[in-house]
């Protein structure tokens, strides 16, 4: 890489453009046309962490969408819920019994959400909100088919 900054790319409405800054070698634009923000990796790997790492960033996707739609529920149900919290972890884990893997350890991507609810509220009320949880649209498409159409500009 030349280490020559690069201006941030146009951004055309309706679009998320990732794009390097050229002050890093991982670090990205992070733009959507309202927004402006920093993709990296940590120093450990190469980068120069001036912002979250690729899996963060899915992570925190899933964790803002999954607070957005318990409280969207929460609210539409006149349900006491003060505050949402949602902790993620993210682990390439091998998987112990696949049928179909052959002879090759496989290792499967796994997300462990924690969700705080904050509020004065009944046992049920904690279990259909943790039931939402699983219906949040980022939730939906992480664990549906996804078709990723790729072709150069």
């Amino acid at each position: 890489m030349s280490g020559a900054r690069f201006d941030e790319p146009n951004v055309a409405g309706g679009t998320v453009v990732v794009a390097e800054t050229g002050e890093g070698k991982f670090t990205q634009y992070l733009l959507d046309g309202r927004h402006h923000f920093a993709a990296d990796e940590p120093v450990a790997v190469g980068g120069n962490d001036t912002g979250p790492g690729p899996y963060e960033l899915l992570l925190m996707s899933l964790g803002a969408c999954t607070s957005m739609t318990l409280r969207l529920y929460a609210d539409r149900k006149q349900i006491p819920l003060e505050r949402v919290i949602v902790r993620l972890k993210h682990a390439k884990r091998y998987i112990d019994d696949c049928k179909d893997c052959g002879d090759k350890p496989v290792m499967l991507d796994h997300i462990d959400r924690e969700i705080e609810l904050v509020g004065t509220l009944s046992e049920e009320q904690r279990a259909r909100l943790l039931e939402m949880a699983d219906k949040c649209p980022v939730h939906r498409t992480l664990t549906s088919k996804i078709i990723i159409a790729t072709r150069l500009a």
